[in-house]
This record gives C-alpha cells, sequence and structure tokens, in this order.
C-alpha cells in the first residue's frame, strides 16, 4: 500500500525525468478530495482526451464540465510532449472499474477482462490524459509518446513499480476505448526500458 507522493515530490520526479512541465494555476491544491480518498495509490492509468488544441484541451482537463467537474487528472499531455499539471490530489480521471484487474495491478501481473464497475479508481490511479482525437487516425507525435512513457516512469520509479503498473483506462474500465492509436503493451515496453 502507498500513499500518494507530495505535490512536490510529483513535480521534482517528472522534472527528473526529463519532461518539460508545465504547472498551471493552483495545481497542487487543485482536486476532488472533498469527494473520497485518495490513496492508496497502486498504479498510472493513461488516457486520451478526444479534444484538438492545445490550450482548450488543458483547460477542459482543469475545469472539466457540468456533468463531471474538474481536475480530470492530474497532468494533461500535450502533442508537443509538454505535461501540463491541472490538479493533484483525486480527480475525476478513472472513475469506476474492475477489482480484479486493480488487484493484478497491485501485485503486477498479467490483466484479466475488465467486465465490471464495481472499484473507485479515482482513490487508486495516477492519471494522464493525452491530447488526441482518440479516432485511430489522429497522429501520436513521438514527443508525445515519449513523454507519456516518460510521465508513467516518473511515477513507478518513486513508487518502486515495474511497467505492469501503468493501465490505460480501456483495461480498467468496461466500453472504454482510451487511449486509442497505440496499444498499452507497446507503451508498457517503452516504460520498462526506461526504468531498466
Amino acid at each position: 500500500m502507498a500513499p500518494p507522493m507530495s505535490a512536490n515530490s510529483f513535480l521534482s520526479a517528472l522534472r527528473g525525468e526529463g519532461l518539460n512541465v508545465v504547472q498551471v494555476g493552483d495545481w497542487r491544491t487543485h482536486n476532488r478530495n472533498h469527494k473520497g480518498p485518495w490513496g492508496p495509490v497502486h498504479g498510472v492509468m493513461i488516457h486520451h482526451t478526444v479534444t484538438q488544441g492545445s490550450a482548450s484541451t488543458v483547460r477542459l482537463c482543469r475545469q472539466g464540465h457540468d456533468a463531471l467537474p474538474g481536475p480530470l487528472c492530474h497532468g494533461v499531455i500535450t502533442k508537443d510532449g509538454r505535461v501540463h499539471l491541472v490538479g493533484y490530489g483525486r480527480a475525476n480521471h478513472a472513475g469506476s472499474g474492475d477489482d480484479d484487474v486493480l488487484r493484478a495491478v497491485i501485485a503486477e501481473r498479467g490483466l484479466p477482462h475488465d467486465n465490471e464497475s464495481n472499484t473507485d479508481g479515482n482513490r487508486h490511479f495516477y492519471g494522464f490524459e493525452c491530447e488526441n482525437l482518440g479516432d485511430g487516425e489522429d497522429p501520436w507525435p513521438e514527443a508525445q509518446l515519449d513523454a507519456i512513457a516518460r510521465a508513467a516512469a516518473a511515477v513507478c520509479r518513486h513508487h518502486g513499480w515495474t511497467a505492469r503498473s501503468v493501465i490505460g483506462h480501456l483495461e480498467w474500465q468496461p466500453g472504454k476505448v482510451d487511449p486509442r492509436g497505440f496499444t498499452m503493451n507497446a507503451m508498457r515496453a517503452r516504460v520498462a526500458e526506461l526504468l531498466k
């Protein structure tokens, strides 16, 4: 069981992995902690935004919308490879997912098929939203893919986790398809290389 790292440690971990980090407003205290606990943390979840345009994407992920208040993640990874920190603490990104998947992430073993939504993921996962239309055609620039891997590796390195602690939203919650355009196995391979 791992308590979440402090906001300052999170920032240092990301910078230590060589990332270009943009701090957005009061990100350190912008969270949904009044809705429930954050932690213990067990992994990193990767999403795509279904948006276009970095500024509007960052704004949406920070503020959210009427049906889903922000922050919608901890960091937004834009196509240029920058990581925009928009919140820290509980964030509306993972939703309810499969307890069998959570147990597999904790044990760092192969993931079972997600077939139920019975566990609060916002409590247990760091979340990165990645700017992409999510249609399978919008390209993923190498700078962005590298930043996704480095952001995940930064969190894993801090907690002593392997790449098996990195999952996609589609592996957590039935019906989700994100991220679309690369496979999570390929992303975990990138993370594993960084952690060597």
